[in-house]
């Protein structure tokens, strides 16, 4: 199993005293596997994936990738691994303005010591971005740019992709050719997907479905 979630739990401190935002939250995910986690606003479904991905860390409750639990690491250990393993890809994009498309595209590879030149350019044509690869971010529509980060991720080959929101801020023509163009990559890399999306057209398209309600798997 790529990701054992178990029992998790998450709580924020607020005004008015303690928000329970995760209660005991379990899931699960294959190698090669897509789930898509659903369910409506504030029900903890960025949260959870903040959690799996090692950007923040649980009230209680286990956390496995690749068997390793990574609520008993590091700050450190949990940003190694982002490096090598766990790819996240944000809505927000965040790509480096300083560098361009091809830069970018090869950061994370770099960063775990395995780019592949080879493997980046059939990347890059793969998502259409070629005759973008000496441009800088700000040149480059939202579309373009949320394709760098889906590329960014997946040329560093993790064993699991982490993915909020990744067509949110598309329109449906282009979200719907940049999620066709991001499973058919996820399939070539061998990589375990977990999506969260509000989108019930892009939960279908993933093998298997996980509804968030309050904090719990509905």
């Amino acid at each position: 199993m790529m990701l054992t979630v178990q029992d998790v739990t998450k709580t924020f401190a607020g005004g008015e005293g303690d928000l329970p935002v995760l209660r005991g939250v379990s899931l699960s995910l294959d190698r090669n596997e897509t789930l898509a986690l659903t369910g409506e606003s504030g029900s903890g479904k960025s949260t959870l994936l903040h959690l799996i991905g090692g950007l923040d860390t649980v009230g209680s409750g286990a956390i496995e990738i690749d068997g390793h639990d990574i609520t008993k690491m590091t700050d450190s250990d949990r940003a190694a691994l982002r490096r090598t393993d766990v790819g996240v890809i944000f809505q927000q994009f965040n790509l480096i303005p300083s560098l361009t498309v091809a830069a970018n595209m090869a950061f994370q590879a770099r960063l775990a010591g395995r780019y592949d030149a080879d493997q980046a350019a059939r990347m890059s044509d793969a998502l259409g971005l070629t005759p973008h690869l000496d441009k800088y971010p700000e040149a480059l529509s939202g579309g373009q740019q949320q394709r760098v980060a889906i590329g960014r991720t997946l040329v560093a080959r993790p064993k699991l992709v982490l993915a909020d929101e990744p067509t949110g801020n598309l329109d449906e023509a282009t979200a719907r050719q940049v999620l066709d163009q991001m499973l058919d990559l996820v399939t070539e890399t061998g990589a375990a997907l977990l999506m969260v999306t509000h989108s019930q057209s892009v939960a279908r398209r993933m093998k298997r479905q996980v509804h968030l309600s309050q904090g719990r798997v509905a």
